[in-house]
């Protein structure tokens, strides 16, 4: 017969086997899950899903993460190899946001659908932590005697660079239109005309000339409910959940 001491000593141990298993096994099934739907949405469409999706995930025990990282599909990667593979109609989806890497892929696309609040974002260089357009802007207003030997370096690149992916752009956008809007849009993108969060919205969208739908498949945003962000430990808004007294509203004492 087994002793107290001894009891616990293996109660204990089955409970910490436990911990040990159970983020693996429901990491595993949430895995299962997105497959199931992805597979799901490809047979609706009969077509291929390459999803493009940032997150931060996370497994802990009793609380505590051990181990966070970030699945990411470099969006380079999709446009070389993925999309190259499966050759066909490419359909771009953006149910949320999708900031310059994947707005590149949604101007690639045969066709972009978004969510009527969804975003994309301009495609302005950044120069290490600095937009390269307003370094160029900034080398600009000085006469060049004043402007340190480092700067200038930065501003050579930052045109190049700014170049650059106009020429990308415009290499993408000439097939699905003439070569003069496609440069006009280039230009309009990645020369700086709003920050780099900027919300390119619908409608700001079409205004530049591209073609996006909003008639958004319901099974796209069950998949992005499969990939929810690892949440906070402190909450990012805050209210009061029980509702005030009538009698301290009519007294006009609410702040």
């Amino acid at each position: 017969m087994l002793d107290i001491g001894t009891l616990i000593f293996q109660i204990f141990w089955m409970i910490f086997i436990f911990s040990l298993i159970i983020p693996f096994l429901r990491n595993s099934a949430l895995e299962s899950a997105r497959e199931a739907l992805i597979r799901s949405l490809e047979k609706k469409r009969n077509s291929r899903v390459i999803t493009l999706i940032h997150r931060t995930e996370s497994i802990s025990f009793f609380g505590f993460p051990v181990r966070r990282y970030i699945d990411i599909e470099d969006s380079k990667e999709v446009l070389r190899r993925a999309l190259k593979k499966h050759k066909g109609k490419v359909t771009v989806f953006v149910p949320h946001y999708a900031m310059s890497g994947g707005t590149l892929i949604a101007l690639a696309a045969d066709e972009v659908v978004m969510d009527e609040n969804a975003v994309l974002g301009p495609l302005d260089p950044q120069i290490g932590n600095m937009p390269a357009p307003s370094i160029l802007a900034a080398v600009e207003k000085k006469d060049v005697n004043e402007v340190d030997d480092q700067t200038l370096i930065l501003a050579d690149i930052a045109e190049k660079a700014i170049r650059q992916i106009k020429e990308l752009v415009t290499e993408i956008l000439k097939d699905k239109m003439p070569e003069e809007k496609a440069k006009e849009i280039a230009e309009k993108l990645c020369e700086g005309n709003w920050t780099h969060d900027y919300p390119l919205t619908v409608e700001k969208l079409r205004e530049l000339g591209l073609q996006v739908r909003t008639d958004m498949p319901q099974k796209v945003y069950d998949l992005m409910d499969l990939y929810k962000q690892s949440e906070p430990k402190r909450p990012s808004v805050s209210y009061v959940p029980a509702p005030y007294y009538r009698g301290r509203e009519t007294r006009g004492e609410d702040r």
